[in-house]
């Protein structure tokens, strides 16, 4: 990720910050709607969930200016993703699902550049994760 890519994923997730439990509920609800067979990984009740989901995504954000801090805390999520039964195959469908909330939570400042910035840093993450949880090798599919 470029540092301007940096930028504009922080500077777009600060828009975010005001709306985070609405876009917390848009990203889960569209997540089962394109993968109904996920929804068992999850509690019945969200509202727990839908607070680590936002606290990582700011712990994550806020530190991609400094990676190798946050990469051990993602690697620790990794791991413990297999344990809920996540797969590599899992990653993209979660990545399109984040990406489409953070489209309708930023209306118009959801620009190609931003969207380019935010594939940029889910990529690299999500590739990260998956090489840590199951092996270099499923990271390059």
């Amino acid at each position: 990720m470029t540092p301007s890519q940096i930028a504009l994923v922080q500077e777009s997730f600060a828009k975010v910050g005001p709306i985070s439990d609405q876009a917390a509920v848009i990203f889960y609800n569209r997540l089962f709607e394109v993968a109904p067979q996920v929804r068992a990984m999850f509690p019945e009740d969200l509202t727990e969930q839908r607070k680590k989901l936002m606290a990582t995504l700011a712990l994550v954000v806020n530190g991609l200016s400094n990676l190798p801090a946050i990469l051990p805390a993602a690697s620790a999520l990794a791991k413990r993703h297999v344990g809920y039964g996540a797969k590599p195959e899992h990653y993209p469908i979660v990545g399109s699902a984040l990406l489409w909330t953070l489209e309708k939570g930023l209306g118009a400042a959801w620009t190609p550049d931003v969207a380019d910035a935010w594939t940029a840093a889910y990529g690299t993450l999500s590739g990260f994760m998956i090489a840590e949880a199951y092996g270099k090798a499923q990271a390059a599919e």
